[in-house]
């Protein structure tokens, strides 16, 4: 039996918790939990109620054609329909499978920046902050470090913050979804290998070459897992296997991933049809970023993570996400919505990006949570949205919200707030600047009331957020 075979048997059972790893020559492996070593009677009865949210920002804005045009049916982002009777469109029916798990929403947005640019607000989209479109700039605190405060504290990292570009970017300008209590960025992650060593701590110089395809940590790991494995029950044996194999797929996509982090950034004048990049990179990227949040969860390193696909206006590698499905760039995507196939073309991205966010949805779903009841998802709220819906408009936000269904939320349904705009028809067909700078002559609600309502459903004892002191009770 091996040192770290040995150490774990001679661990008393009951001490072996979510904190602890399997170790071996310089890399040591979290562990999810094992009902087997943590009194087995106790917890079954305890029932663990962990509580997550993960929180998605996508640039640019959704299609949103007028109803004459004949887009309007199959790429209009919003649902047919409303309450329980709706209908998805293309761009969104790859949530099919998960239509009782979610919640869509139109008529919410930010009250303090409705007359800014959507290009200028990525940056309050979890603050709900009056960042203004420009001279001084003050943040606050987003709904994810609000709950991480809450939570932050019985896990290894209070919460994960990722982005395709990273950093914090500019203000106005964010390539960051959190803040903290005093309003400043906090700089979001991008690197999968980076992220994936800060969930397999490791140690000693060689470390780093130990976490290659060729030669996996993994395989210095097997003969400890098997002596591991003698300590666990069946149902333990079967989720520690699954674990080592998701970690293995994890760690053969970091490699892939990593080629698409060495792109050149998107310059004027560049012909970016020469760039050697094909549709597999982003889609991996993209889908390596889920797996990770996946595997944070799963291990209880975190129960918060931010990720933010993409900056605003077209700036960083984000603007290449666009490629996995045939496009030179996102960006302008929502700028040729007139041209022949416009609104399929931008709809099409759109459901590339809802497909993926599905499957991570998906996968969630079909992991029983660890020592507690139903599956992770009905454990973990998702929020997907964007601060602006058509053409960088800030207004009438694109937002969903996935899972949580046993922390009391309603799903199931498409709830339209505000009056006038019962439509989505005030802000749809525009395709210029000059349409963000029209008159408001409907209302909308504030977004924070939504948030107020997530965190009270998360467990914390907040009576006001982002301005907003009404929850909403429908959610």
């Amino acid at each position: 039996m091996s040192s770290v075979g040995a150490n774990v048997m001679n661990t008393k059972l009951s001490s072996l918790d979510r904190r602890k790893f399997l170790r071996g020559t310089g890399v040591a492996l979290a562990l999810p939990w094992f009902e087997s070593f943590s009194g087995i009677a106790k917890e079954a009865k305890k029932n663990i109620k962990r509580k997550r949210l993960a929180c998605f920002y996508l640039p640019d804005g959704v299609p949103m054609p007028l109803e004459k045009d004949p887009a309007f049916k199959d790429w209009s982002w919003f649902p047919h329909g409303q309450g329980k009777d709706f209908t998805f469109t293309k761009c969104m029916e790859t949530l099919s499978p998960l239509r009782n798990n979610l919640t869509i929403f139109s008529g919410l947005s930010h009250p303090a920046v409705r007359r800014v640019h959507g290009h200028s607000n990525a940056d309050q989209f979890l603050t709900g902050a009056d960042t203004g479109a420009d001279g001084d700039y003050k943040n606050s605190i987003s709904l994810d470090q609000v709950f991480a405060s809450h939570v932050g504290m019985e896990t290894r990292h209070s919460s994960l913050v990722m982005s395709t570009d990273g950093g914090t970017g500019s203000p106005r300008g964010a390539q960051t979804l959190s803040f903290n209590s005093s309003g400043r960025p906090i700089p979001a992650e991008h690197k999968p290998k980076r992220i994936f060593d800060m969930l397999f701590v490791k140690s000693g110089q060689d470390s780093a070459k130990r976490l290659s395809l060729s030669k996996s940590s993994l395989d210095d790991l097997l003969e400890d897992a098997r002596s591991l494995q003698r300590s666990l029950s069946k149902h333990d044996q079967k989720t520690l296997d699954e674990y080592l194999q998701s970690v293995r797929d994890t760690e053969a996509k970091i490699e892939k991933a990593e080629r698409w982090l060495n792109m050149p950034l998107p310059q004027i004048g560049i012909d970016h049809l020469k760039l050697d990049i094909t549709p597999e990179d982003p889609r991996t990227y993209l889908q390596t970023m889920y797996e990770l949040i996946y595997l944070a969860f799963k291990t209880d390193t975190t129960r918060v993570a931010t990720y933010q696909l993409g900056r605003e206006n077209g700036v960083g590698i984000s603007d290449y996400l666009g490629r996995a499905v045939g496009f030179k760039l996102t960006h302008q995507l929502s700028h040729t919505t007139k041209e022949p196939n416009g609104w399929k073309n931008f709809g099409t991205y759109c459901r590339f990006i809802n497909e993926e966010l599905g499957r991570f949805a998906q996968r969630l779903k079909s992991t029983p949570e660890p020592g507690g009841k139903g599956n992770m998802l009905e454990n973990t709220a998702l929020l997907f949205g964007s601060a602006s819906s058509a053409f960088h408009l800030s207004r009438n936000y694109p937002l969903i919200l996935i899972g949580g269904n046993n922390m009391g939320f309603k799903h199931g349904q498409y709830l339209k707030y505000g009056q006038g705009n019962e439509s989505n028809q005030a802000t749809s067909g525009i395709s210029t600047d000059a349409g963000w700078r029209a008159e408001m002559n409907y209302t909308e609600l504030p977004l924070s009331n939504l948030y107020l309502s997530m965190l009270q459903k998360l467990g914390v004892k907040a009576k006001s957020f982002g301005g907003a002191t009404e929850p909403l009770r429908e959610v």
